[in-house]
Protein backbone atom coordinates (compact mmCIF):
# COMPACT_ATOMS: atom_id res chain seq x y z
CA UNK A 1 0.00 0.00 0.00
CA UNK A 2 1.10 3.03 -0.85
CA UNK A 3 1.31 5.94 1.10
CA UNK A 4 0.21 9.51 0.18
CA UNK A 5 2.32 12.15 0.71
CA UNK A 6 0.37 15.34 1.76
CA UNK A 7 1.81 18.25 -0.58
CA UNK A 8 2.88 20.48 2.54
CA UNK A 9 5.61 16.96 3.05
CA UNK A 10 6.38 16.96 -0.51
CA UNK A 11 9.84 16.90 -1.26
CA UNK A 12 11.50 19.10 -4.32
CA UNK A 13 14.49 18.96 -6.45
CA UNK A 14 17.04 22.17 -6.30
CA UNK A 15 15.82 22.58 -9.50
CA UNK A 16 12.11 23.20 -8.33
CA UNK A 17 13.64 25.29 -5.35
CA UNK A 18 15.56 27.74 -7.40
CA UNK A 19 12.47 28.47 -9.43
CA UNK A 20 10.10 29.04 -6.70
CA UNK A 21 12.80 31.25 -5.24
CA UNK A 22 13.87 32.56 -8.59
CA UNK A 23 17.46 31.91 -8.58
CA UNK A 24 20.19 29.31 -9.85
CA UNK A 25 19.89 25.92 -8.76
CA UNK A 26 23.67 26.47 -7.33
CA UNK A 27 22.14 28.69 -4.65
CA UNK A 28 19.82 26.49 -3.31
CA UNK A 29 22.51 23.67 -2.50
CA UNK A 30 25.10 26.89 -1.27
CA UNK A 31 22.21 27.64 0.71
CA UNK A 32 21.66 24.28 1.95
CA UNK A 33 25.18 23.67 3.01
CA UNK A 34 25.28 26.62 4.61
CA UNK A 35 22.41 26.46 7.06
CA UNK A 36 19.83 28.61 5.31
CA UNK A 37 17.81 25.70 4.54
CA UNK A 38 17.85 21.91 5.26
CA UNK A 39 17.98 19.13 2.67
CA UNK A 40 17.56 15.29 2.99
CA UNK A 41 19.14 12.97 0.98
CA UNK A 42 18.22 10.36 -1.54
CA UNK A 43 20.00 6.94 -1.27
CA UNK A 44 21.21 8.18 -4.54
CA UNK A 45 22.75 11.22 -2.61
CA UNK A 46 20.80 13.90 -4.52
CA UNK A 47 18.85 16.51 -2.17
CA UNK A 48 15.92 17.17 -1.74
CA UNK A 49 13.68 20.11 0.40
CA UNK A 50 10.64 20.09 2.36
CA UNK A 51 7.83 22.01 0.30
CA UNK A 52 6.59 24.10 3.66
CA UNK A 53 9.77 24.59 4.54
CA UNK A 54 10.47 26.36 1.52
CA UNK A 55 7.34 28.18 1.59
CA UNK A 56 8.32 29.52 4.61
CA UNK A 57 11.52 30.99 3.76
CA UNK A 58 9.73 32.07 0.55
CA UNK A 59 7.39 34.12 2.86
CA UNK A 60 10.11 35.07 5.10
CA UNK A 61 12.37 36.38 2.32
CA UNK A 62 9.63 38.28 1.00
CA UNK A 63 9.18 40.06 4.67
CA UNK A 64 12.69 41.65 4.14
CA UNK A 65 11.98 45.03 2.84
CA UNK A 66 14.23 45.63 -0.14
CA UNK A 67 15.87 49.23 -0.24
CA UNK A 68 13.63 51.37 -2.51
CA UNK A 69 14.86 53.74 -5.90
CA UNK A 70 15.98 57.59 -4.67
CA UNK A 71 12.98 59.88 -5.60
CA UNK A 72 10.05 57.56 -3.86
Amino acid sequence: MRTKIKPENRLLTPAEVAAMLRVDPKTVTRWARGGKLSSIRTPGGHRRYSESEVRSFLNGWQRVSLPRASGE
